[in-house]
């Protein structure tokens, strides 16, 4: 294995997320920072809408996701969340 000196950009990357954020993101499962809570992004408790989604832990009542669209732009706040894990369609 040769070991890459140099960091590349963040370009490089592109490919590899470009498979996570074309993903049903509902079956995603959430580990919950605050209490530890594992569940799909389908059980949390979605308030907001209007003004952008906030998505809460059913558990604790931590913030697990903030996103807002302004048409123009998109904004993700995944602080809550302390992993998210997607598995591809098909497989568990």
């Amino acid at each position: 294995m040769i070991e890459q000196r140099f960091p590349l950009d963040g370009n490089a990357a592109g490919g590899p997320l470009t498979r996570l954020f074309a993903a049903d993101i509902t079956g995603a499962i959430v580990t919950c920072v605050g209490c530890g809570r594992e569940g799909p992004l389908a059980t949390l408790a979605l308030y907001g809408r209007e003004s952008g989604l906030i998505l809460r832990c059913p558990g604790c009542a931590t913030i697990n996701l903030r996103f807002l669209d302004t048409g123009k732009t998109m904004h993700l706040d995944l602080r809550g969340c302390a992993l998210l894990t997607i598995h591809e369609a098909g497989s568990a």
